[in-house]
């Protein structure tokens, strides 16, 4: 994607956040709906809500704050200059208001929005968002329970703005995968774009592709609450299996078995919710069938488990919720260290700019190779989309160490245009979500919410560009509560300032809620951070059962 070279507003702060507002929709799913992912994720409330933002960031100066409330502005306000440049808060209710009648009565008055994680926070750069963090969850997989080799294949479905992810991930690590999508659309601008290396709607001959010669990405056109039946009520087995359809939304998201695309978007969604989650049961009891078989089994992030559960009896839905979920099974450790999904974006729209970031990215780390690797494979296997942009899993330090390089080289004319730095509201400080991102917290705090909210607090101080706060939506409605910042490397020494406080705040944050609920990794990490050569400040954690650490 080439962008604009001229300046329309009066600061690259501000030309930035308008240049992500538009990317999000440039890689989203239905961008003349505003719907970035995920069914209903969306980037403004609506079509005059988004042009007033556009207007109030080509005019904003640089000592004023744009305040957004649920996808709409609502005014300018006089700050000073190291203040943030927007600041958000989208569907944040009370307790007795976050249910999902609530959410869709005021969705559908234009009261509210679900802004997804980083949609409505103009931070989403397309597949590649969750690429990174789907690569750690199968290379953690394979570590946990194949000692690194690859076992077979993978068995998923869902390839939205997300689930278009697990395919090429898959591949970059050396496991074939059959994936299954009921949306031909979206089988055929995946295999477009090199994520799949063939496409059929016979099961039998995705089968036979799969256990072939691989690694080779398979997409299969079909519901996954009947190939999943099938494929668990037969002979073969894969060895891996997930989900990362849009099931947090059984009337938008998930298609029910039984229905077509257009009988389902016609269809009454009070029908379509009860029909939806049964499927979902359907497929989930086949996931506990084939992890009675040996299959390695979790859910990846969409709540499913959740849905499906209420379409069954106590003793079934128990068996269902027990299936692992993939934050506590396999990533808390990187969390605990404050490694999460960290991203830049090139705003100049230029490829050599983000070569330069890539580059830096993976010389800066020489005791964390995986690092380099990973960059390496990103710059293989990643279709372009959008801006360019990368997404890697740095922790704490790492990433304000990689901004204020970024920054210099900006400064010094080696990168064209100014840089943004975010990273997905699913890090280690940034959401609260007791069958997502807490689930299973060792001190029991699976749902407390003052970690976002102390988190975006901690972020203005800080000085971040747009600092973002989000909550509910359909499907999570109750259970979700995040934090979402940007903060834009420009050269100047004002963005060195507020690259190093926010990132490692946010970051910081992240290790020192860890180690409150007692993970030894984050008190481990704390301690090396008073080690470190460089400037990164070392973190005090107040254990009050112990000392001050």
């Amino acid at each position: 994607m080439t962008a604009d070279p001229t300046l329309r507003c009066r600061t690259w702060r501000a030309e930035a956040l308008l240049r992500m507002l538009e990317n999000v929709l440039a890689v989203g799913e239905r961008p003349g709906d505003l719907v970035v992912y995920a069914a209903q994720g969306k980037a403004a409330r609506d079509w005059p809500s988004y042009h007033a933002i556009v207007r109030a960031l080509t005019e904003l100066e640089e000592d004023q704050t744009l305040v957004l409330q649920s996808g709409r502005p609502v005014g300018v306000l006089q700050t000073h200059v190291s203040a943030p440049m927007v600041v958000s808060a989208v569907n944040n209710t009370v307790g007795n208001w976050a249910t999902e009648e609530t959410f869709y009565r005021r969705v559908h008055s234009g009261q509210t929005i679900w802004g997804g994680l980083t949609a409505a926070a103009w931070q989403y750069i397309g597949r590649q968002g969750v690429l990174g963090g789907t690569y750690e969850l199968l290379r953690a997989v394979l570590r946990r329970h194949f000692d690194g080799r690859v076992p077979g294949w993978l068995l998923t479905s869902g390839l939205g703005g997300m689930g278009s992810a697990q395919p090429i991930s898959a591949r970059m690590l050396g496991i074939s995968s059959l994936t299954v999508e009921v949306d031909p659309a979206k089988l055929d601008k995946l295999r477009a774009a090199g994520g799949l290396d063939h496409v059929t709607d016979d099961l039998r001959a995705a089968l036979s592709l799969v256990d072939g010669p691989g690694p080779v990405a398979v997409g299969l056109l079909g519901n996954a609450a009947t190939v999943f039946a099938e494929i668990a009520a037969g002979d073969v087995l894969p060895a891996v299996v997930t989900d990362q359809t849009a099931a947090h939304d059984a009337r938008h998201g998930y298609v029910p078995e039984g229905m077509d695309l257009g009988t389902w978007r016609q269809a009454e969604p009070e029908r379509v919710e009860r029909l939806a989650r049964e499927s979902m049961a359907r497929q989930t009891l086949a996931m506990l069938d084939l992890a009675e078989r040996g299959a390695v089994v979790f859910e990846n992030g969409n709540n499913l488990r959740v849905q499906a559960a209420s379409a069954l009896d106590p003793e079934r839905a128990g068996r269902v919720l027990g299936i692992p979920g993939f934050m506590e099974g396999y990533l808390r450790p990187l969390f605990c260290r404050g490694i999460g999904p960290f991203r830049w974006v090139a705003l100049s729209g230029d490829e050599a700019d983000l070569a330069v970031v890539d580059e830096l990215a993976a010389t800066m780390f020489p005791d964390r190779p995986e690092v380099a690797e990973w960059i390496r494979l990103a710059r293989e296997h990643v279709p372009a989309q959008g801006l360019p942009a990368r997404s890697c899993w740095l922790g704490y330090g790492e990433r304000s160490r990689l901004a204020a390089a970024v920054n210099d080289a900006v400064r010094a004319g080696r990168i064209s245009a100014p840089v943004l730095f975010s990273r997905d509201h699913l890090d280690s400080a940034g959401m609260t979500h007791p069958r997502i991102g807490t689930e299973g917290m060792r001190d029991g705090s699976d749902g407390v919410t003052d970690w976002p909210l102390l988190d975006a607090m901690l972020l203005a101080t800080g000085g971040a560009d747009l600092v973002a706060v989000h909550s509910g939506g359909a499907g999570y409605s109750g259970w979700m509560q995040s934090a979402g910042v940007s903060v834009v490397a420009d050269g100047s020494t004002g963005a060195a300032s507020r690259l190093r406080l926010a990132l490692d705040l946010d970051s910081g944050l992240g290790v020192l809620r860890h180690a409150t609920a007692g993970y030894e990794e984050a008190a481990d990490e704390v301690e090396r951070s008073a080690k470190r050569p460089h400037d990164c400040p070392p973190l005090h954690w107040i254990d009050v059962h112990g000392e001050e650490r």
